[in-house]
C-alpha cells in the first residue's frame, strides 16, 4: 500500500538517488526526472512530497552530459545514508566501453547501496557498469538493441531480454534495467505506480505530451515505419537484430518466422529490393560502422559481434560497401572515442 498521507508532514512513497555517468544522455535523464516531478506533488507545484530525489556524484561539482550540458551534483557518498533511499538510478554514458571502464571508481558505491537493500536501476549503458561490478550476475537485463551484441560479447553469462524496454528482476525487483531514450519515462511510470499507485504515477502525462504508458514489451512502431515491413519481414528483421552475432542461416530464420526461405526472399525483394540474406548482411555492416564510430574496441571484437568470424573478409565487404577499410573509416571519422 502507498505510504503517503495528505498532511504537511507527508512521508515520501519513493526515495531515489540519481547518479548520471559522465557523457550521459539528456533524453532519458530529463524524461525520467520530469515524470518524477509531476508525480511528486499535487497540482503542478513541483515540490518533492510523494517522491524525493537527489543527484549523486563521486564528488562535489557537476557532471557533463553528452550534449555538453552540466548537471550539478547535490550530494556525495560521504554525505548520504543509504538506508534513507529506496532506489539508486544510474544513467550510463554515451560510450558503453567507457562506462564499463568506470567500474573500479563506482564499485564501492554500488555495492554499499545494494548491501543496504537499495534497489539498483541501470538506464541506457549503465548495465555495462553494473555488470562489470558483478551486480547483475544471475539477473536478466534489458538494454538498447544497438548494444545487445556488444553486451552479449562482454558478458556472455548474463541473460539479455530482447525486445523489452525495461525489466524488473529479482524476488523484490532489486535489479531494474532500461534501454534508455523515451523508455525511461515508461520505466519511471512503472516504478511510481508500484510505490504511489497507478493514478498518481500517470499524473502529468498530458502535460508531457505523452499519449500513454507503454508496457515493458511494447513493440516500437518506428521499426516498422523505418523498414516499411509486413508482418513476416518485420518479425524477420527483429530476429536479425537480436541474432546479429549468431551463426544462423536464412533457412533457419525463415523457419523461425514460419514461412519458407523462398517466401521470405520474395517478401524482402518486394519490400526492400534485396534478398533476406543481403538485408541481414547490410544490418551487420551498419552495426560495424556504428560501433567503429562509438567504441574503441578492436575490429576483431566488432567483427565477432556482427557474426563475421574472418576479419579480412569483413575488411573486404566493408570496403566494398563504404569505400574504405574499417581502420581507415575509424581513423578519418570525427568524434572517435579515445583508446581506454
Amino acid at each position: 500500500m502507498p505510504r503517503y498521507v495528505h498532511t504537511e508532514t507527508t512521508v515520501a512513497d519513493i526515495r531515489l538517488l540519481i547518479m548520471p555517468m559522465p557523457e550521459f544522455a539528456m533524453l532519458p535523464f530529463g524524461g525520467f526526472l520530469d515524470k518524477l516531478r509531476f508525480t511528486a506533488d499535487d497540482a503542478d507545484y513541483s515540490r518533492q512530497r510523494y517522491c524525493t530525489w537527489q543527484i549523486l556524484g563521486l564528488e562535489a561539482g557537476s557532471i557533463k552530459s553528452s550534449s555538453g550540458i552540466d548537471i550539478q551534483v547535490q550530494t556525495t557518498p560521504a554525505e548520504i545514508n543509504y538506508a534513507d533511499f529506496d532506489y539508486l538510478v544510474v544513467f550510463g554514458g554515451r560510450n558503453a566501453q567507457a562506462t564499463q571502464a568506470l567500474a573500479p571508481r563506482y564499485k564501492n558505491i554500488l555495492r554499499k547501496a545494494a548491501g543496504h537493500g537499495v534497489k539498483l536501476v541501470c538506464i541506457d549503458n549503465a548495465c555495462f557498469l553494473l555488470s562489470a561490478c558483478g551486480l547483475l550476475t544471475g539477473h536478466k537485463v534489458a538494454l538498447h538493441w544497438r548494444h545487445e551484441a556488444e553486451f552479449r560479447a562482454s558478458f556472455p553469462r548474463i541473460e539479455v531480454v530482447s525486445g523489452q524496454m525495461y525489466c524488473f528482476d529479482g524476488e523484490r525487483g532489486e535489479r531494474i534495467s532500461c534501454a534508455g531514450g523515451m523508455a525511461a519515462i515508461d520505466l519511471a511510470i512503472e516504478m511510481l505506480a508500484r510505490a504511489c499507485g497507478r493514478s498518481r504515477a500517470l499524473k502529468g502525462l498530458a502535460d508531457m505530451l505523452v499519449d500513454e504508458a507503454r508496457s515493458s514489451g511494447h513493440e516500437l512502431r518506428s521499426f516498422d515505419i523505418e523498414a516499411a515491413t509486413s508482418r513476416h519481414t518485420g518479425r524477420a528483421i527483429a530476429l536479425m537484430r537480436s541474432l546479429l552475432s549468431a551463426s544462423k542461416t536464412i533457412d533457419e530464420l525463415a523457419g523461425m518466422v514460419g514461412i519458407s526461405r523462398r517466401q521470405l526472399d520474395r517478401q524482402f525483394l518486394s519490400e526492400h529490393g534485396m534478398t533476406a540474406k543481403n538485408y541481414w548482411n547490410e544490418l551487420r555492416l551498419q552495426h560495424v560502422q556504428w560501433r567503429l564510430l562509438n567504441s574503441a574496441h578492436s575490429i576483431a571484437v566488432i567483427a565477432d559481434e556482427a557474426g563475421i568470424a574472418d576479419v579480412s573478409y569483413l575488411g573486404k565487404i566493408f570496403r566494398k560497401r563504404f569505400g574504405m577499410s574499417p581502420a581507415q573509416f575509424r581513423k578519418t571519422s570525427p568524434g572517435m572515442p579515445p583508446d581506454l
